[in-house]
């Protein structure tokens, strides 16, 4: 009865039919939306869903105690989405919240002895895993679509060359790319920057990987990977670029995170960040996404994280938003998922299959109808570092661009020729 009128209450666009257990059919909304039907196969979850939604609707679904009957899980998750401002302003939703914000610096607790299990958990599962679906350069963060039309391979370069823009390149610097993943993005700014490049990653699997790209590509000398946390790193570089990885910091150690960089940057110095960001205000880590995806993660709102740059001394030069970039991302992400199923279904089994589905649905669902949004930090230490207007992004951009259309046409006529 409590879940009953929990759905009375919330449901006010999509049509969501629950049969429950005995085979009772119940449904609620009915406005223009998507009509989706699903199947509760526990009576637990009458009293779970109600209490705590954002834990176990996601167990659920992984678990096959809930089965989607009718139209699709991200159709479920867009009516769930939608709809939870209404369920937000229940008193005892309210509550939830603020119990949740009380623990969540023990939630986010990352120091440097439990950074790198938490890493593990999430990107030491399998290298192969992420080549069933993402770009063959392993970008593991949001794409950049400058045409509706781009696919993930060319938003995914896009990006690259957007970040770099913003890093003004310059030969021979000190660049370091803290989360450095599978190399792709170290890679790239050693070749259109001439410069020396060190990347951090706390995965075996991405360093392994990583190291191998740099050696088959000939970069070895150009590129250093290294296993090794940002609190750790020595020395001084004219550019520092992050990717993907703020989400790991939490929100305790945003003021460490700052004056490292502040540390590690020379005085002419920048500084690219690069993460997913909130645009309601401070909040917490949804139980099912900490618990099961990224433990001690999180997803700053802009006001944490400026607050933490104010105290740091570090300029805010610039500050760019990308909106629904990254859903169109999950959503290619998802297809191709699917696509290779059957390959993951072997590699691990069906309920990993379902909670890789639900991660990647509900993230998008919360892109494209929640708060999430990306943000690019440019930071400095000097406020004349930088130019005085964006005109020297697009220029570069262009520039680079263009030669790099140039290689591949050469590289093309070069094998043709051969």
């Amino acid at each position: 009865m409590l879940l009953s009128l929990l759905l009375k209450k919330v449901i006010h666009t999509g049509t969501l039919t629950i049969i429950g257990v005995t085979g009772k059919m119940r449904t609620y909304g009915g406005n223009s939306g998507p009509v989706v039907t699903v199947k509760l196969h526990k009576r637990s979850l009458y009293i779970k869903l109600f209490f705590n939604p954002c834990l176990y609707l996601g167990e659920a679904y992984t678990d096959g105690a809930l089965t989607i009957e009718q139209g699709t899980l991200s159709e479920f998750l867009k009516i769930v989405t939608i709809n939870l401002s209404a369920a937000e302003s229940m008193p005892v939703y309210r509550a939830y919240d603020k119990i949740c914000c009380m623990f969540r610096t023990w939630q986010q607790y990352n120091p440097i002895s439990r950074s790198k299990s938490h890493v593990a958990s999430h990107y030491d599962i399998s290298n192969k895993l992420y080549h069933l679906f993402l770009d063959p350069d392993l970008q593991y963060s949001c794409a950049y679509f400058k045409n509706p039309d781009d696919d993930l391979e060319t938003a995914q370069s896009n990006k690259k060359f957007h970040l770099a823009s913003k890093l003004l390149l310059e030969p021979k610097q000190q660049i370091l790319d803290i989360g450095s993943g599978w190399g792709g993005l170290a890679l790239f700014l050693a070749k259109a920057g001439a410069g020396h490049v060190t990347g951090l990653t706390l995965s075996e699997e991405q360093l392994q990987g990583a190291r191998k790209r740099a050696k088959e590509s000939g970069l070895e000398k150009a590129v250093d990977f290294q296993l090794c946390d940002y609190r750790q790193q020595t020395g001084k570089f004219d550019r520092i670029v992050s990717v993907g990885m703020f989400e790991h910091v939490g929100v305790n150690y945003y003021l460490e995170f700052f004056n490292k960089v502040n540390e590690l940057l020379t005085d002419d110095g920048v500084c690219v960040l690069h993460s997913i960001g909130r645009k309601d205000g401070p909040s917490s880590t949804c139980a099912w996404i900490r618990k099961y995806i990224f433990p001690g993660g999180y997803s700053p709102a802009l006001s944490e994280v400026l607050q933490a740059v104010e105290e740091s001394g570090l300029w805010v030069a610039d500050i760019e938003t990308l909106r629904l970039h990254y859903a169109k991302t999950l959503s290619i992400w998802h297809a191709r998922f699917q696509a290779n199923r059957g390959e993951v279904r072997d590699m691990f089994d069906e309920r990993f299959c379902r909670m890789w589905e639900f991660y990647l649905c509900l993230s998008e669902a919360a892109f494209l109808y929640g708060d999430h949004m990306v943000f690019q930090i440019q930071l400095s230490k000097n406020n004349d570092t930088i130019p005085l207007t964006r005109d020297y992004q697009f220029e570069w951009e262009r520039e680079a661009e263009l030669n790099a259309a140039k290689r591949r046409s050469s590289l093309k006529i070069g094998k043709a020729s051969g």
